[in-house]
């Protein structure tokens, strides 16, 4: 059997905990302080927002060009979407994948949700989907042996390109 793992996750879940626990009360997340940044698309690592969901770079990427795709509403479960929402989750899912395939020209995807703190969830206040582009060999040596994952881009560059091609690929919000 093949373990896949990633410690450098941890510290993720771990920033979240004071500020998710004070937040969640408050009905505040990540996704919504994001949203609410009119004009700081690029400092907040949004690389698209559509009518009902948006897509937006996870700081802390298993691989380059991770990316969350989260519906606008704060929601914590696939149950309380509501069926245009779906909709736009599932189109906006394939758009992204459409665009990383041709950015990166990736081997394949990870695509899922984590539904809850006992899920993996780091947010569990707003649903979102992970879609991580996966290559041949794209786990090293360097996350076991020194807990160190190398990312070849910044986020900064890898927000301008992936926005930069949904522009170009899909130029109406659809």
């Amino acid at each position: 059997m093949d373990i896949l793992w990633s410690p450098w996750r941890s510290k993720y879940i771990q920033s979240f905990k004071d500020e998710t626990h004070k937040n969640e009360s408050e009905n505040r997340c990540i996704f919504c302080d994001a949203l609410e940044q009119d004009g700081k698309d690029k400092e907040m690592l949004i690389v698209t927002r559509r009518d009902k969901c948006f897509v937006i770079l996870n700081k802390y990427p298993y691989n380059g060009g991770h990316i969350m795709v989260a519906p606008n509403r704060h929601i914590s479960s696939l149950e309380e979407l509501e069926d245009d929402e779906i909709f736009a989750l599932i189109k906006t899912i394939k758009k992204s994948i459409k665009v990383l395939e041709h950015i990166s020209k990736p081997h394949g995807f990870n695509i899922g949700v984590n539904q809850g703190r006992v899920a993996g969830a780091g947010i569990p206040g707003h649903i979102h989907f992970h879609i991580v582009p996966r290559w041949n060999g794209d786990t090293s040596f360097m996350p076991v042996v020194s807990d160190t994952k190398i990312v070849s881009q910044s986020l900064e560059e890898t927000q301008e390109i992936i926005s930069k091609t949904f522009k170009e690929l899909f130029p109406a919000n659809e």
